[in-house]
């Protein structure tokens, strides 16, 4: 089991632990109360958890819980260090000048940076044809960038989703509220009519308070992506003249197995020509 999976099962145990704990003592301090005949002011736990009902507490604070979750995780992993570190082209250049421009995918195999595992993807399909390298690598860094934003589309989702089970849980206390008016002949006292407002105004509130942090935070990260991916891109275009240079070098000196793959050049093309579409 790999330390990304052993940290994203602990975060997620200690969430679940936390609000398991938080419910625990607001049960109990409710419970100690009708024991004893107190009558005391309702805590916030009350008024916007207890009060939501089973919409809110099987549905919507989970969501909640799973929202901090994806976002902790994003923070952590989408990043600029993590994905395109400063010295990412550098150490191309570097592990190609010591063990030769075969030895790139095996060398690379375990960087997860987006210039690093586009190299190393090109290299091992393009064939020793440079020009074919550089249509690899921008299949490569579409299909990373895909990748990201098929992770980052799960809070999309929550944002979209949340809104509409605030919704659900509104139509039910509203439904909740007409029953108890017909059951009173019309003429209810305000306290029947408490459990079908709070029920609908709570489950609105919890599915507003879920969806705009979710949506903002799939808005800043996909563009987080989008930016990097396309400073990645610039990152490798510098990156194939100096890789054809250095492939010269070593030719002439002889320093390349026998028998290697012909080089071919790469034409000049304007940085406008190597873009990535998403």
């Amino acid at each position: 089991m790999n330390k990304r999976l052993i940290f994203k099962i602990a975060l997620l145990a200690v969430a679940l632990t936390a609000v398991l704990m938080v419910l625990a003592a607001a049960m109990r301090t409710g419970f100690g109360a009708e024991a004893a005949g107190q009558v005391r002011p309702r805590t916030y736990f009350e008024q916007f958890v207890i009060a939501g009902g089973p919409t809110v507490w099987f549905v919507l604070l989970p969501m909640s819980l799973i929202t901090v979750y994806l976002s902790t995780v994003y923070f952590l992993t989408i990043s600029r260090k993590k994905l395109l570190p400063e010295d990412s082209a550098g150490a191309v250049i570097a592990i190609m000048r010591q063990h030769g421009f075969a030895q790139l995918p095996a060398r690379l195999a375990g960087k997860n940076d987006f210039v690093s595992a586009a190299i190393a993807r090109a290299v091992s399909q393009c064939g020793g044809d440079l020009n074919r390298m550089r249509t690899v690598l921008v299949e490569s860094l579409q299909d990373q960038a895909m990748l990201y934003l098929r992770k980052i589309e799960w809070s999309n989702i929550i944002g979209n989703v949340s809104p509409m089970v605030g919704l659900f849980g509104t139509v039910l206390g509203i439904i909740k509220m007409f029953n108890a008016m017909a059951m009173a002949g019309g003429q209810p006292n305000p306290g029947q009519l408490a459990g079908g407002i709070s029920v609908a105004l709570v489950t609105t509130f919890w599915g507003l308070l879920i969806a705009i942090p979710a949506v903002t935070i799939h808005g800043l990260f996909r563009n987080r992506i989008e930016m990097l991916v396309s400073e990645a891109a610039t990152e490798a275009e510098k990156l194939l003249p100096q890789m054809v240079h250095i492939l010269k070098e070593q030719r002439r000196a002889g320093q390349l197995a026998a028998g290697p793959q012909p080089i071919v050049e790469i034409p000049a093309k304007p940085a406008e020509e190597f873009r990535i579409s998403l």
